[in-house]
């Protein structure tokens, strides 16, 4: 039986959600070890919801560290359908000002060693990924943005950095040279993840700094990023109180069955024990 429809994965400074109602906390073993933290279910504006904040409470699990496997699964698990991401992110755009909100429609990935599939260990899939955020989650959380009164950018390409550490000014000079908006640590492999697991996914990043590109510009802090984003993780909740309430019954997006005809390895040759293991994806398409 599912337990939530949508699945909040919080970034930093967004920790809980207020207005959960019929709250409460589940610990998921998955097969890709544990999440980043308890998940806490409950509902919010009368609908299922699981939250589950990203770097743990606290914030102690690095960019690099966070067990985006297990999250995904996770959520998978307690039957979500949407997922809702929230991060922060630099700009390259002097237009995309400190404060503002954007919904990404497009992702390069600058990560190094990060694992981005459930798949190997004797099954090989390759799925489409031209279009990385579900559009029609992203018109949602696009309106949502506008009715909560932020000033919010409905497009844009999201860079993903390794980190811990923030860009050098020659690689955010390179960045912005390619027409890159916004820059940042999360979102993969989150939405590569997602689309495997056949979940709607799209992220409201919430602009804190102008990375390191702007002669003219302060050097990138913590505490100057904090203390924005802190701004902004009440119009982020506010809006996440509005998306809830106008996902559809029943999604006709491509993330439902994005799975399909992808899995090129015969199901004969699939090693039991993988196919056990990614039962929950898989299920569908190989018996």
């Amino acid at each position: 039986m599912p337990q939530a429809k949508i699945g909040i994965i919080g970034g930093t400074g967004l920790y809980q959600i207020e207005g959960l109602k019929d709250i409460r906390e589940v610990d998921i073993d998955t097969p890709f070890g544990r999440p980043s933290d308890s998940i806490v279910l409950g509902k919010l504006e009368g609908v299922g919801v699981a939250f589950l904040p990203r770097h743990g409470k606290g914030h102690r699990i690095s960019p690099g560290e966070i067990p985006s496997r297990a999250n995904i699964y996770a959520l998978k698990s307690l039957g979500v359908e949407y997922i809702i991401a929230i991060c922060s992110a630099g700009s390259f755009k002097d237009e995309v000002g400190r404060g503002h909100l954007m919904i990404p429609d497009q992702v390069i990935d600058r990560t190094r060693g990060r694992v981005s599939t459930f798949f190997g260990d004797g099954i090989v899939t390759h799925i489409a990924f031209a279009e990385p955020f579900c559009p029609q989650l992203r018109q949602i959380l696009f309106k949502a943005a506008r009715d909560a009164g932020a000033t919010v950018h409905s497009s844009g390409t999201y860079v993903v950095m390794e980190g811990p550490a923030f860009s050098t000014k020659a690689e955010s000079r390179l960045y912005k040279s390619w027409g890159a908006d916004i820059i940042g640590m999360t979102v993969l492999p989150e939405a590569k993840l997602a689309r495997e697991a056949e979940m709607c996914y799209a992220v409201v990043a919430c602009v804190t700094d102008y990375d390191s590109w702007q002669e003219s510009a302060e050097a990138v802090s913590v505490k100057a990023i904090l203390d924005i984003l802190h701004r902004n993780i009440e119009t982020a909740k506010e809006i996440i109180k509005l998306a809830v309430t106008h996902m559809p019954d029943h999604r006709e997006c491509l993330c439902m069955n994005a799975l399909e005809n992808t899995i090129v390895t015969a199901p004969e040759s699939i090693p039991l024990e993988t196919k056990n293991k990614l039962r929950m994806i898989i299920d569908k398409y190989v018996k």
